[in-house]
């Protein structure tokens, strides 16, 4: 077995789950803490273990993170241990003092959730106020020396909003834009009528094209996230600023990536179910040990996910092994088989064809959840049938 630790640059930090938002497609169902979150003590070794790891980079997230009280002093020690610390945050309470805060503990950039203009923005949310919070909070980020940046999901409710949204967030001095797929994982399963079927990629991927090309003339870096993709023909130009390789490579969980939850939970990407993805805890074992001994954490180094579907024979396998396995994980219960493939919309519509899915069965309930899908291949002119979502509980733990 070879060993990584030098691969790792990039770690995800759920410092708490606790949330002032009601977030409809929050993945952990964030809002109250965990039980058993770290105490400080605990967060300042593990600080110390991701430094000697040679981790460059930690982006602290919550629930909310500056609901935590020493949040700035984890940050703080991050910055004392010679990484990058940056943030995400929805921004209802970035106060003036929090953002002075950020600063002086010395956070390089922090990421401001926009998921579309004023009215989809405060429906995702669940809070009345939220889109106007989050750019105060833009505001108060830049006043107090911070550097921003914003993050959308891209779904039925944002869609429409994206070009608006790109020149808003450029004129409130955003160096870069992150966006993703919204997927059926936590309080999303719930509304998966908000999320995009496969057959729409078709159109939405000219759009983000489209959106590469202003961000260019506008100064912003567009991040697309790991289930934007794959190889169509604007992977170049969407994905070739952030990959050396110019497409995807793939999976990045465990390979170069680490998730961390507020009680200690190890996995290789903080999108990831808990249950299935776990290595292990940092008040059981240290975060190397777990990066390089466990399966769970290993599974993209060591290439043992089974590819299955349309995945298994998809010219592109050998190098996206599927992609994003949390897209795959959340609407199947297992990876290996992507719906959210610009290549593979491609070539299904060449077929006169189209995917489309349906829920089977409902999410229970948990943090970092998600129900189960079908996939419906169908002639590509269909008409989708009226939705509902059935009643039958899903026994997922």
């Amino acid at each position: 077995m070879t060993t990584a630790t030098t691969q790792l640059r990039y770690t995800v930090w759920e410092i708490t789950l606790r949330c002032d938002l009601a977030c409809g497609h929050c993945g952990s169902r964030a809002g109250k803490p965990r039980g058993d979150e770290l105490s400080t003590a605990e967060c300042l070794d593990v600080v110390g273990q991701l430094a000697d790891m040679g981790c460059r980079e930690v982006t602290l997230i919550g629930g909310e993170a500056y609901l935590r009280d020493d949040w700035d002093q984890i940050a703080r020690a991050i910055r004392a241990a010679g990484m990058t610390c940056t943030m995400t945050t929805g921004g209802r309470g970035m106060t003036p003092e929090r953002a002075r805060r950020a600063k002086d503990a010395g956070v390089q950039s922090m990421s401001v959730s926009l998921d579309g203009l004023r009215e989809a923005h405060d429906r995702q949310r669940g809070v009345k106020g939220a889109f106007d919070s989050a750019l105060q909070a833009l505001r108060n980020l830049r006043a107090a020396g911070v550097h921003v940046s914003v993050n959308t999901q891209i779904n039925k409710l944002t869609r429409s909003d994206l070009p608006e949204l790109l020149e808003l967030i450029a004129a409130e001095g955003a160096h870069g834009w992150q966006i993703q797929f919204t997927v059926p994982m936590g309080r999303a399963a719930d509304q998966w009528e908000w999320l995009l079927q496969p057959y729409e990629l078709l159109e939405v991927f000219p759009e983000i094209a489209q959106l590469q090309k202003r961000c260019d003339e506008l100064g912003v870096r567009l991040w697309p996230g790991n289930n934007i993709g794959y190889f169509g023909p604007y992977e170049q130009e969407i994905r070739g600023r952030v990959a050396k390789r110019g497409h995807t490579g793939g999976c990045s969980a465990g390979l170069y990536s680490l998730g961390l939850e507020a009680d200690g939970a190890i996995k290789g990407c903080p999108s990831l179910p808990t249950t299935a993805f776990t290595g292990g805890n940092v008040r059981e074992r240290p975060i190397r040990e777990v990066w390089e001994q466990t399966a769970e954490l290993r599974f993209a180094r060591d290439k043992t996910v089974e590819l299955w579907g349309a995945c298994a024979s998809c010219y592109y396998k050998d190098t996206c092994r599927g992609g994003c396995t949390w897209t795959a994980h959340v609407f199947f219960g297992r990876p290996g088989n992507n719906p959210y493939c610009h290549h593979r919309a491609l070539e299904y519509e060449r077929q006169g064809l189209r995917e489309r899915f349906v829920p089977v069965e409902r999410a229970p309930g948990k943090p970092f959840d998600h129900g189960t899908f079908e996939l419906v291949l169908e002639s590509a002119d269909a008409t989708d049938p009226p939705r509902s979502l059935p009643v039958v509980a899903s026994t997922e733990p």
